[in-house]
């Protein structure tokens, strides 16, 4: 958006360097270019940058000597950025109020003069609001006598250095005003106007209109429209009509203020595939509280260029007006927001000068309303339904919209590069944080790697596959993404093996999978995190040597995993699952049989390999981090002696090794299973277990007479619980 640098000195003291000069009224042109003035320019054009209003360029406009675009004296200008959200500085009035706060200078607005009272009912004009969503204001002010003809220089000027074409003086006074001001206004011509009146509607379905185009539209009732007593006569905040246009021969006309709903305009905009510099500004939201401002500031103009006498009184129909948003500011609340220190002066010398009006409200407490001009860019606080505030009563301003006012001006340098203190569940000693952290590192130092799903799944998964925790029928969704996303996961395996055949479709000769995740058991059963991992194929490349898993590999995997955590002990129990092969499920078992988790052979799996797959919830573990252990190894080596037991073929690993820790030798170490034998010599029903042991008494050599009574002493033990005699070969 294009601003002219002398049209803003009317406004605001830019300081030296801009070669600027000005007439008896005080508007100010450009002497000449020169490398100081330019120099000036990106000053100023940086200045404005800092406070969050980019300058992308510096035009330069020049002129012949009557206005037109030409060789000889020239104007600068600034190419800015306004986002959406400002509205207010789409005008040279605006952006000015930003450069006074900016270069601690003092805004000179416009002087405007009074017309005597408003009313809702004028002499020679009415104003009808049928639509007041869409239009909840309307300023109509008559001028009568008026000749309409060229603009003066000044004039045309102004409007060509920000790439406005000059029309005449009374279309051209409304454009200033609407690049003063940001208020944009429209002339009719009074005498097409029956009684002097307009009504603002909604179109009639099929209705009609020329617009200044002279294209023909087709309007629909979503189109808001300004009529007579029979007819549309324009588009509202848009485009005018033809048969209403100020022409050479207009001596009376209505001017039009108004306030039109955003959301009107932007509809309207879009439907006829029209963009205006009006409905750019009222699509944002403009100020509901400049209209009879602006409507006063060009009927001075018009009177000045075109002659004429203003009529008394102005009609002001206000259908309501907007909610007023109150602020409050708290020095010390901003310092802890940022952690910088402003002081109160700088304080109120930005919000003063931004037109917040800040009001003392105790020590180092200011308090006050948003003004009108701002509103689009202030959205007030939502009050919680126990508290909602009564009808009519003002909003409140969210404090964050109020210190970036002040950091804007003051400086965000001002803010420390420091990251922000953290507390409650983010302070980052929560402790489902820490054992999800402690899960993902352990299976990605396995071998593994992390999926994330969404947290849907159809139907038909929620029935294949084992789910621990059923809260009577799955949570559906009312409106899935599609059949697939239908209901919230129970189960965090469907989803991993629905991703394992997607990889094995694309040539994986094997997938290590796991995911991290919430639950969803169904009714009103609290969410429940969970880890899940599934399996298959071979693992590993030329150098390492494939491995392929199986279902004990996978069980060994989450060993691991609760060793690691550490939670348990936990058993697993064999057990007939759906979805699994037979003979492989098998669940996790906690203290007092509560089942935490499954794992097993998934039966149907479109995979060129068997997939093995697990679940665990970890909301049911009862984990307790504990500090790791590190002992540093013997000095002297270790001496290893194998014992073989007979036993039932049904006597579980977990069981035997519980015993074996359940009977303390400190010279024992460790101890790790070497074989299992059925066959000759071994009785039907019953298995030998070859067991390992490692024995290192630390700081000296142990004897062999030593560990064979070692070893003896625990044999006994073991084949007193769980011994089988063996069969005397024949």
């Amino acid at each position: 958006m294009r601003f002219s640098l002398s049209w803003l000195a009317d406004y605001v003291d830019l300081g030296e360097g801009l070669e600027l000069e000005s007439d008896p009224a005080g508007r100010h042109s450009t002497r000449r270019i020169t490398e100081a003035a330019q120099r000036k320019a990106s000053q100023i054009g940086e200045k404005l940058t800092s406070v969050g209003l980019a300058v992308e360029g510096y035009p330069v406009q020049t002129f012949d000597g009557g206005g037109r675009a030409a060789s000889g004296a020239g104007e600068p200008g600034l190419e800015v950025e306004v986002t959406s959200n400002r509205p207010d500085c789409m005008c040279h009035l605006g952006l000015a109020r930003e450069l006074a706060v900016a270069l601690e200078s003092t805004l000179r607005p416009p002087s405007i003069p009074l017309y005597g009272s408003l009313s809702s009912d004028g002499s020679s004009g009415a104003v009808v609001l049928e639509d007041p969503e869409g239009c909840p204001r309307y300023v109509a002010r008559v001028i009568r006598g008026l000749k309409v003809g060229p603009s003066p220089e000044w004039l045309r000027r102004r409007l060509e250095s920000i790439g406005q074409r000059s029309i005449n003086n009374v279309v051209d006074a409304t454009n200033f005003v609407l690049w003063e001001m940001g208020q944009p206004l429209h002339a009719f011509d009074l005498g097409t106007l029956p009684g002097g009146e307009v009504r603002v509607r909604r179109a009639r379905a099929g209705e009609r209109l020329v617009t200044l185009d002279g294209k023909e539209r087709e309007l629909d009732p979503e189109v808001l429209v300004i009529a007579d007593r029979e007819r549309a006569i324009a588009i509202a905040g848009v485009m005018g009509g033809l048969a209403t246009e100020v022409t050479a021969a207009t001596t009376d006309l209505l001017l039009e203020s108004a306030h039109f709903d955003q959301r009107r305009i932007r509809i309207a905009a879009k439907r006829l595939g029209l963009h205006t510099d009006a409905s750019h500004r009222f699509e944002r939201g403009a100020d509901f509280g400049v209209c009879d401002e602006a409507s006063r500031r060009c009927a001075a103009l018009l009177t000045e260029l075109a002659g004429g006498v203003v009529e008394e009184p102005a009609v002001d129909a206000v259908a309501r007006r907007p909610r007023p948003v109150a602020w409050r500011l708290a020095g010390a609340d901003l310092a802890r927001f940022t952690g910088a220190d402003v002081d109160a002066s700088s304080i109120e010398r930005v919000l003063s000068g931004l037109g917040f009006a800040p009001r003392a409200a105790g020590d180092g407490l200011w308090e006050g309303e948003v003004p009108p001009w701002r509103a689009a860019d202030f959205e007030p606080r939502r009050p919680r339904p126990a508290t909602a505030a009564p009808a009519g009563a003002p909003g409140e301003a969210y404090p964050q919209d109020l210190y970036e006012e002040v950091l804007r001006h003051v400086g965000f340098a001002r803010v420390a590069p420091t990251l922000p203190g953290l507390g409650g569940v983010d302070a980052g000693v929560n402790p489902g944080h820490a054992l999800r952290g402690r899960v993902q590192r352990a299976l990605a130092g396995l071998g593994f790697a992390e999926g994330i799903h969404y947290a849907f799944h159809d139907q038909a998964a929620d029935d294949r596959l084992p789910v621990v925790v059923r809260a009577g029928a799955p949570l559906a969704l009312a409106n899935p993404l599609s059949e697939r996303y239908a209901i919230l996961r129970r189960s965090l395996v469907p989803n991993l093996v629905a991703a394992a055949e997607f990889n094995a479709r694309h040539g994986a000769p094997g997938v290590r999978l796991f995911e991290v995740g919430r639950l969803f058991p169904g009714g009103a059963a609290e969410e429940i995190e969970a880890v899940a991992a599934v399996a298959g194929g071979p693992a590993g490349g030329p150098w390492d040597g494939p491995a392929p898993c199986d279902l004990l590999g996978l069980k060994g995997i989450f060993d691991a995993l609760l060793a690691e955590l550490p939670a348990g002990p936990f058993e697993a129990r064999a057990s007939e699952l759906p979805g699994v092969t037979p003979g492989t499920g098998a669940q996790w078992l906690a203290p007092g049989n509560l089942v935490v988790g499954w794992f097993g052979r998934v039966a149907s799996a479109d995979v060129p390999f068997e997939l093995f797959a697990g679940e665990l919830l970890l909301s049911r573990l009862a984990v307790e981090p504990r500090p790791r252990r590190v002992v540093a190894p013997s000095r002297l080596p270790s001496v290893r002696a194998d014992l073989t037991l007979t036993h039932p073929l049904d006597l579980a690993w977990s069981v035997l090794a519980a015993a074996i820790d359940a009977a303390p030798d400190p010279r024992r170490v460790g101890f790790r299973i070497k074989d299992r034998y059925r066959g000759e010599g071994v009785p039907a029903g019953a298995v030998a277990t070859t067991i390992t042991f490692e024995y290192n008494a630390g700081e000296r050599s142990l004897t062999q007479d030593e560990v064979n009574e070692s070893q003896s002493r625990l044999a006994a033990e073991l084949e007193r619980r769980f011994g089988v005699a063996r069969e005397e070969p024949r």
